[in-house]
């Protein structure tokens, strides 16, 4: 898949015009992205988890393509709306909803939404009466990067009693869902948790609740990242293939976040100090754990380095500004030599980083470049429609 890059010369462009650290999203790579989706995993709508990337102009991108959004908070659906996105393309899928939450989705129009416990089915039913409710299932997965079925999801022994109780509390109940955990590099998690759902769907109809909603959730992987080998391609069309098996009937969506999102950002950052530990160099960056690289912490991520020098690679560590010793984001890379004031650029970071960014020690916030805005872009255009009529021309004359 093609990812979202700044060339050395565009990075260092903009860092003459723009302080560093800064942000530079390409909302063009997240349409790419979302088309690829949608082409291979044609059988699943989208609902773009955005707490994975809320950048306005992210969001605008996926409302004109069509996309639906899963929101977790009153304040993310205040987002969406500031946008002019309605509240009936949200699905509140956090399973625990605060009264701020509930109050937030019955003044916008939200009534799709998700629980795992007999707790939230009293909350859900006075704030939306005949809310449309999809109970979550625990699922395994021990080839996902973050395990979420520890904190989420019921067991799926206990689904369908949840599902009769919001039904007799006035709820609609009206499918299943489930989330195979972050970074996911196993189709097969999928597969079984389709049987798994298949399964209770059959039971609940033998019970007299016809369900018709399935929601898959999340966990596309980030194809490139290091050390993976996944195929996104034949990953999303071997599991199209089991929802048109299993569910060629009822309503299937997915909520991908960081698939979206995660090529279409790079970090430009600098050099601001160095040292020697341990006989090998230490180059300190203006951009740490605490800011725009948070998902290092958060998200046990690590993201593609690359720096430009000259001289031979030395074994080195790169931490960040503040005064904490936690904050180190890359140890023993092998980089040439960098002196005070190189650029660094990082790539692959829209997901899961800036939006867990905080002050701490009083560093401000990375802003956020739209790349599309941005001359370089216009000038990067120019030149690969200028090779394309160069590619074409050559053809021409192949065929005289």
């Amino acid at each position: 898949m093609k990812k979202f890059r700044l060339t050395e010369k565009e990075m260092n462009q903009l860092a003459a015009r723009y302080e560093t650290p800064f942000l530079v999203a390409s909302t063009s790579q997240a349409e790419e992205n979302y088309c690829f989706m949608r082409e291979n995993l044609p059988h699943a709508g989208i609902y773009y988890a955005i707490k994975a990337n809320p950048a306005p102009e992210i969001l605008k991108r996926m409302a004109s393509l069509g996309s639906h959004f899963d929101v977790a908070s009153a304040g993310e659906m205040d987002m969406l709306t500031a946008i002019g996105v309605p509240g009936s393309r949200m699905i509140y899928a956090n399973p625990v909803k605060d009264r701020r939450g509930l109050k937030r989705a019955a003044e916008i129009g939200v009534r799709r939404m998700t629980f795992d416990d007999a707790s939230e089915i009293g909350k859900m039913a006075e704030y939306i009466p005949g809310a449309d409710v999809l109970v979550r299932v625990a699922v395994r997965n021990n080839k996902a990067m973050v395990d979420l079925n520890t904190k989420f999801g019921v067991q799926p022994a206990e689904a369908l009693r949840l599902l009769a109780q919001a039904r007799d509390a006035g709820l609609h109940p009206i499918g299943i869902c489930f989330h195979v955990g972050s970074q996911s590099l196993s189709t097969a998690a999928y597969e079984e948790a389709l049987i798994l759902c298949r399964g209770l769907f059959q039971e609940a109809e033998d019970m007299g609740m016809h369900l018709t909603d399935l929601d898959i959730g999340g966990g596309f992987p980030v194809p490139s990242a290091s050390g993976l080998s996944v195929d996104p391609g034949e990953m999303m069309r071997s599991i199209d293939r089991e929802i048109v098996r299993l569910f060629p009937d009822a309503a299937v969506w997915c909520e991908p976040g960081r698939f979206l999102c995660g090529t279409a950002m790079n970090l430009v950052t600098t050099v601001i100090g160095t040292k020697t530990r341990q006989g090998h160099p230490w180059y300190i960056l203006d951009e740490g754990v605490y800011g725009a690289l948070s998902g290092i912490i958060f998200d046990h991520w690590s993201y593609p380095l690359h720096c430009f020098g000259e001289g031979a690679e030395q074994v080195s560590t790169f931490v960040g500004p503040s005064c904490d010793g936690i904050d180190v984001l890359y140890r023993d890379v092998e980089v040439p030599h960098q002196k005070i004031g190189n650029h660094v650029l990082i790539t692959e970071i829209g997901a899961y980083s800036s939006v867990s960014a905080t002050r701490f020690n009083g560093f401000p916030l990375a802003p956020v470049l739209i790349w599309e805005n941005l001359p370089e872009a216009k000038a990067r255009a120019e030149r690969e429609a200028a090779v394309e009529r160069e590619v074409e021309e050559l053809r021409r004359e192949e065929v005289v």
